[in-house]
C-alpha cells in the first residue's frame, strides 16, 4: 500500500494550491519541485524573500500565502527534486543530490507550469542575449539586477519586468515590441469578455503608464531582429521600426513571446493533447477537474493551458477537490459546493486569456525564423538545415530529429520543438494541428548512468 494518497510534481501555485486542498481534506501529500524552495517560477523563492526585494510587486509578494500553508503535517515536501519517469500506476522516478527514488500513489497530479516560448533569430544564441524570464529568476533569487538592459519581443511579462526594474532603480535602455497596431484593433473583438478580468487590465494598463512616465523608450511593431556581437564585447541588436533599421547597443538583451506549456512529462505519460490555435502550442486534453485519458493521473496550472497565477491556483484546488472525490474523502455535492469560489476565480482570470493571446501572438518570422537562426542550440542546427531536410523529403519531428539530431540534445527538444514546428508548418503549408507532437521517452530529465546502475536490483552471490 502506497505510503502517500498522492503525488503532485510542481510548487508553482497550482502544486501548492492543490497540496493545501488535499492535506486539509485528509489526504497524505508528497510534493516534489526541481527548486531549492516552493513557489514556481511566479513566485520562486518568495518564502525567503519576505522583507526584502519590495521592487518585485505586491502580486509576487502575495504569494507567500501558497507557501506558508504547506507547512502542514500531511505535507511532506521534497525539493531539489528531479522527477526523470513516469509510468502506470501511477508511478514515478525521481532524483534527489544523486540518488534516485521510485515512490507511488492512486492519484498523481502534475502541476510542472510552463516554459518561455524560444525566441530564436540570428545572433540569438550570442552571450548577453537571454530570457527575460531567465533575468527575473536572478532578480527573484540572487537579488541581481539587469541594468541597462534592451527588452526585447512582446507579452504582459515584459511589461511587469520592465517596471520592477524601474522601482529597483535601474530602468530599462528601451522596450522593442513586435505586437502591431493592427493585432490590437483584433483583441479588441474580445474585449467586452475580457472585462470580467477588470482588475487585470487596470495593472497591465498601470504598468504601461509607469514605463511612460520613467521615460523608457518604446519600439512598437519591430521586425527583422537580429544580434551581433560587438569588439567591446557588447551586443549590437537590430530591428526594423517604421520601415527604417535601428540599432541599439546594450550589454544584455533579454527575449520574450509569451510562455507556453511544459509538456513533456504529461507527452511521455501518454496524455491526451491538443493543438491550442491562439496560444499557438500543445496542451494536455484535460476537464475542468484536471482529469486526463490516464487512469490516475491529472494536470493543473500553466502545464495544462497558459491562464496566470490566479487560473493556476483556482485549476489546483479544483483538481484536489476531485481527487479527494474520487478516493472517497468528500461527495460530488460536497465537491461542486466546496469548489464553487475557485470555479468563479477560474471565469475571471481566463476572461482575459483571449484578448492577452490575440494582442500579444508571436510573429511569423519568430515561429519560422531566417535561415541562418540555429534553431537546436544543443546540436547547433539552422533552420536552413532544417528547411533543406524537408525539401529533401524529409516531414515530421521523428525524421528531422533522426535525420539532422534536433531535440537529442540536453533539453531534449526543450529549446527548438515549438520552433522546428512552426517551420514544418510554414514550409510544408500544414495545419499545425495537423502535426502530431513530438514523443517524449524517458528520462524525461537527463539522469547519470551510476543512479541507473544504483537502482539495479542486488544480485545474491552464489557459493
Amino acid at each position: 500500500m502506497s505510503e502517500f494518497d498522492l503525488i503532485i510534481v510542481g510548487a508553482g501555485p497550482a502544486g501548492m494550491s492543490a497540496a493545501a486542498t488535499a492535506a486539509q481534506g485528509g489526504l497524505n501529500v508528497l510534493l516534489l519541485d526541481e527548486q531549492p524552495q516552493a513557489g514556481g517560477q511566479i513566485y520562486r523563492n518568495v518564502g525567503v524573500n519576505r522583507s526584502s526585494r519590495n521592487w518585485l510587486g505586491k502580486d509576487y509578494a502575495s504569494g507567500r500565502r501558497f507557501v506558508d500553508a504547506l507547512d502542514h503535517a500531511n505535507i511532506t515536501t521534497q525539493f531539489g527534486a528531479t522527477v526523470w519517469r513516469l509510468e502506470n500506476g501511477p508511478r514515478l522516478v525521481w532524483s534527489q543530490n544523486g540518488v534516485s527514488t521510485v515512490s507511488a500513489a492512486p492519484h498523481v497530479l502534475l502541476a510542472g507550469g510552463a516554459q518561455e516560448r524560444p525566441v530564436p533569430f540570428p545572433g540569438w544564441t550570442l552571450p548577453g542575449v537571454m530570457t527575460a524570464g531567465s533575468a527575473q529568476i536572478l532578480m527573484k533569487t540572487s537579488g541581481m539586477l539587469p541594468k541597462d538592459a534592451v527588452l526585447a519581443g512582446s507579452g504582459p511579462l515584459l511589461y511587469l519586468i520592465a517596471a520592477q526594474m524601474i522601482d529597483a532603480g535601474c530602468p530599462p535602455k528601451a522596450l522593442v515590441e513586435t505586437q502591431t497596431t493592427r493585432m490590437l484593433f483584433g483583441a479588441m473583438l474580445h474585449l467586452p469578455r475580457a472585462l470580467f478580468s477588470a482588475p487585470t487590465l487596470v495593472k497591465g494598463l498601470s504598468l504601461i503608464r509607469k514605463i511612460q512616465a520613467a521615460g523608457v523608450r518604446r519600439f512598437k511593431g519591430a521586425a527583422q531582429f537580429e544580434a551581433q556581437a560587438e569588439d567591446n564585447g557588447a551586443i549590437s541588436f537590430s530591428f526594423t521600426h517604421k520601415g527604417r533599421r535601428e540599432t541599439l547597443s546594450t550589454n544584455l538583451l533579454l527575449t520574450h513571446q509569451g510562455v507556453i506549456p511544459s509538456t513533456h512529462m504529461s507527452r511521455s505519460a501518454g496524455i491526451a493533447h491538443v493543438w491550442n490555435e491562439a496560444q499557438v502550442a500543445f496542451q494536455p486534453v484535460a476537464g475542468v477537474w484536471g482529469n486526463t485519458n490516464v487512469a490516475g493521473l491529472h494536470v493543473a496550472g500553466e502545464s495544462a493551458g497558459i491562464g496566470g497565477a490566479e487560473t493556476a491556483a483556482a485549476s489546483g484546488e479544483l483538481a484536489a477537490l476531485n481527487i479527494l472525490y474520487q478516493i472517497g474523502r468528500i461527495s460530488a455535492d460536497a465537491r461542486t459546493q466546496r469548489a464553487a469560489t475557485a470555479r468563479g476565480a477560474l471565469f475571471r482570470s481566463r476572461a482575459i486569456r483571449p484578448f492577452l493571446d490575440a494582442a500579444y501572438a508571436p510573429p511569423p518570422e519568430i515561429l519560422s525564423p531566417a535561415d541562418e537562426t540555429i534553431v537546436c542550440r544543443c546540436e547547433e542546427v539552422t533552420a536552413s538545415d532544417i528547411r533543406q531536410g524537408i525539401s529533401e523529403g524529409v516531414s515530421g519531428h521523428r525524421q528531422i530529429k533522426t535525420s539532422l539530431r534536433t531535440g537529442m540534445g540536453p533539453c531534449q527538444g526543450r529549446m527548438c520543438d515549438a520552433t522546428v514546428r512552426g517551420i514544418l508548418s510554414a514550409n510544408t503549408l500544414q495545419d499545425p494541428n495537423m502535426i502530431p507532437a513530438p514523443r517524449a521517452r524517458t528520462p524525461i530529465k537527463p539522469v547519470t548512468l551510476g543512479e541507473l546502475a544504483a537502482m539495479a536490483p542486488k544480485q545474491k552471490e552464489t557459493a
